[in-house]
């Protein structure tokens, strides 16, 4: 399965994408330099063009949010169940305490189930939506269609994957988005060393794109230092030990054993990292800094890393990258806590954040 889906995520694929991504990014750029100088809630937008990205990436058509400026209702109900499902796989952790979980919240317990069904049932209509398309166009489903075992590999197969990379592939990259934003806007000194490697790199508008903007050092300390501070995915991902069993820092594990590392205990640990909560690029970028770097793992690593962190670093620094060349943004919440005002149900539920966006000057 991860053979097919390598394929459609490989630096070939993504060149072939590329123009796909820059729409949805550059409609998104064009559609903030008219909401005026009440602000709008960047969050908002940066998970409207993120799910249109993967959208118009998996299924030949994004999912309208920039447009809308409103949540396809599939993803709403796909966020929302990972949140309620947190809740219900705490408690089948405890039996005794899930009978009691299952007997008061009967009623939330039967919508989670209800709206798990309506996520496969859309999932398998886009889905087959898109095998029915005839294009040339290249996107996800080129790759995976073109080599694809129908014994082995099944439209229902191709759906289910479809919820976990639109889910993957999108909510994560706006929550790095968004929380590199907050901390821009609370450290000056950090934004204006970005703009001016930004709008110093680049002539015209026209010139960013993701080859040219992987130069950029700086851009991508801020954007490692993002997913360090405030990682993405901030359950521990499983992994099962090997029979019969490893020896781990000096401790017997049996195999079968479920291990995995909290990437936030590890990211925000001061035996990893000095001053863990300050938001600090350049510790990436200082050969004599004694921080464990290696400690911060936003994509895990191994044969089980997540497959699409090329994407998500292409479609981050472009859309930093013309963001910050085209406008100069202001933080209105002043008394917003990024730290306090974020909750955690499997992914982040995120405060908004309201922001002024101005024309940057070109003088």
């Amino acid at each position: 399965m991860r053979k097919y889906l390598s394929n459609a995520f490989s630096q070939r694929s993504l060149l072939e994408q590329e123009f796909l991504i820059a729409k949805s990014i550059d409609k998104f750029i064009r559609k903030l330099g008219k909401v005026g100088a009440q602000g709008t809630d960047i969050v908002l937008n940066f998970t409207l063009v993120s799910f249109d990205v993967i959208g118009d990436l998996g299924f030949g058509e994004t999912f309208g949010g920039i447009e809308s400026e409103e949540l396809n209702p599939w993803i709403q109900r796909m966020t929302g169940a990972l949140m309620k499902g947190a809740i219900a796989d705490t408690a089948m952790r405890f039996p005794l305490v899930a009978k009691v979980v299952m007997s008061l919240f009967a009623p939330i317990i039967e919508r989670l189930i209800r709206d798990t069904k309506l996520n496969e049932q859309y999932a398998i209509d886009l889905v087959k939506k898109r095998i029915a398309k005839e294009t040339n166009r290249k996107d996800f489903y080129t790759r995976i269609l073109e080599n694809r075992d129908y014994e082995a590999f099944s439209d229902i197969h191709l759906a289910a994957h479809a919820s976990d990379f639109v889910l993957a592939g999108s909510e994560t990259s706006s929550t790095c988005l968004s929380t590199i934003t907050y901390h821009l806007l609370r450290n000056k000194d950090v934004l204006q060393k970005l703009q001016a490697e930004i709008r110093g790199a680049f002539k015209t508008y026209e010139e960013i794109d993701g080859a040219s903007t992987a130069t950029l050092k700086y851009t991508h300390a801020v954007i490692t230092e993002g997913l360090r501070i405030f990682p993405p995915l901030p359950f521990a991902l499983p992994r099962l030990v090997p029979m019969p069993g490893d020896t781990v820092d000096g401790h017997y594990l049996p195999g079968g054993t479920t291990v995995s590392i909290s990437p936030i205990a590890a990211s925000l640990d001061p035996a990893n990292f000095s001053n863990p909560f300050e938001f600090n690029p350049d510790r990436w970028l200082n050969a004599s800094v004694t921080d464990d770097l290696n400690a911060s793992q936003p994509f895990s690593m191994g044969p089980r890393g997540c497959i699409g962190r090329s994407l998500g670093w292409m479609e981050m620094r472009t859309i930093l990258a013309k963001l910050h060349w085209t406008y100069d943004l202001e933080l209105l919440d002043q008394d917003l806590d990024w730290f306090r005002d974020s909750r955690m149900h499997t992914l982040w539920e995120k405060p908004a954040m309201m922001v002024r966006v101005t024309p940057r000057s070109m003088n």
